[in-house]
């Protein structure tokens, strides 16, 4: 049986974002490891995907005397468990994942760019996140982009190389249509949600998912949203996601407002969001930069309105005015224009959220990802005469 090492930075990428993948590669004949730095999250990941865990220290900041020792330690780890194959996601686990599986002789290494961080710096930090990412690429096999455009974007980018390809349509890992559906039980547990918060019948819910950090366009939204109030006094901004303050944190001012304006509030982290997508109206999400997100494809499946950031990744999920609404990141200007807008034509935004969950349910099945990764794997394996 050939096994399969497969890396993040930290747990909650495995459980997350690649939820089922692991467990799906097991049930078709591969012995799959998850290899991560070790978190709360380890328990549930190794239940959820029927697999080993293993940690190793990783640390998601720039930090050359660690990310040493996790390279050293990660050798080690692979020359005692012989996989056939290391897959690697996000840039720091791409970066030491794919130099410790080169020297430890690991015949297949697999890296996929999911974003880049680079792509939002400038000037030295650029550079050196640049370098990085060329590093990961030059120590692999293969690398897949999950999505056409940041396909293109590396191109122009002068980041050329045979190795990098793209799996069918793009994503990761796909989405869960038959999960993110909007049944009458999650309609039934939404209402309940409305009725604990009191929300009056006439408010209209904004809805942000994921990493409460400055990147994720929160300080813009707060913005545009106090000026949504000021002519809908009753909407409500629902954030559903963890504060980070070790990496990329909001600015005081803005965190002053999301603790204190009595129309914002914070859930925290959720395990499941279904409910929170099928009571708001719109999913606001306009992050700097993305590979290919999987917040506003749960949330159109959902049935809940999309307004993006018109980036990479993002701009495949929706077309403008189509099947959502697209807004120029870091603008709190246009963010607000095109709420407005949205609160305005609800019944139009209504027919693009149809569109939006049309193209997602026939682009995007999970199902067809998780084959195309496997023949994948399989193909290599007899590529390599293994």
């Amino acid at each position: 049986m050939h096994t399969i090492v497969r890396i993040t930075t930290v747990p909650i990428s495995l459980k997350v974002l690649l939820k089922g993948q692991l467990n799906f590669m097991q049930q078709n004949g591969f012995s799959v490891i998850a290899v991560s730095a070790n978190g709360n999250e380890v328990d549930e990941l190794k239940i959820q995907e029927n697999c080993n865990h293993i940690a190793i220290p990783l640390t998601r900041n720039i930090n050359p005397l660690a990310d040493l020792v996790s390279i050293v330690m990660l050798v080690f780890l692979l020359r005692r468990i012989k996989p056939t194959i290391v897959h690697s996601h996000t840039p720091k686990a791409g970066f030491v994942g794919m130099i410790a599986a080169y020297f430890a002789r690991v015949p297949i290494r697999l890296h996929t760019i999911a974003g880049l961080p680079w792509s939002v710096e400038k000037g030295l930090k650029k550079s050196i996140l640049k370098t990085v990412e060329k590093c990961t690429v030059f120590f692999s096999s293969k690398v897949y982009i999950n999505s056409k455009n940041l396909l293109s974007y590396l191109r122009n980018e002068n980041v050329k190389n045979s190795k990098i390809n793209l799996l069918g349509s793009g994503t990761s890992n796909g989405i869960d249509i038959n999960y993110f559906s909007n049944t009458i039980e999650i309609k039934h547990t939404a209402q309940q949600l409305l009725v604990d918060n009191n929300v009056i019948p006439n408010s209209f819910i904004w809805l942000f998912v994921g990493r409460v950090v400055k990147d994720k366009g929160i300080q813009e939204l707060i913005e545009a949203f106090i000026n949504i109030q000021k002519k809908f006094p009753d909407d409500l901004l629902w954030v559903v996601g963890n504060e980070e303050a070790d990496l990329d944190p909001i600015d005081q001012m803005h965190r002053s407002v999301l603790h204190s304006n009595k129309s914002i509030k914070l859930f925290g982290f959720q395990k499941d969001v279904r409910p929170f997508y099928s009571a708001a109206n719109m999913l606001v999400f306009p992050s700097y930069r993305e590979g290919f997100p999987n917040v506003p494809m749960q949330s159109a499946l959902m049935e809940c309105g999309l307004i993006l950031s018109d980036i990479n990744g993002c701009n495949e999920i929706v077309s403008n005015q189509i099947s959502g609404l697209l807004v120029q990141p870091k603008s709190a200007k246009d963010l607000f224009e095109k709420m407005l807008f949205a609160r305005e034509n609800v019944k139009l935004i209504n027919q693009y959220t149809q569109q939006a969950k049309l193209h997602i349910s026939s682009n995007f099945n999970q199902d067809v990802v998780w084959k195309n990764l496997l023949n994948e794997y399989k193909n290599l394996i007899i590529e390599y005469g293994l």
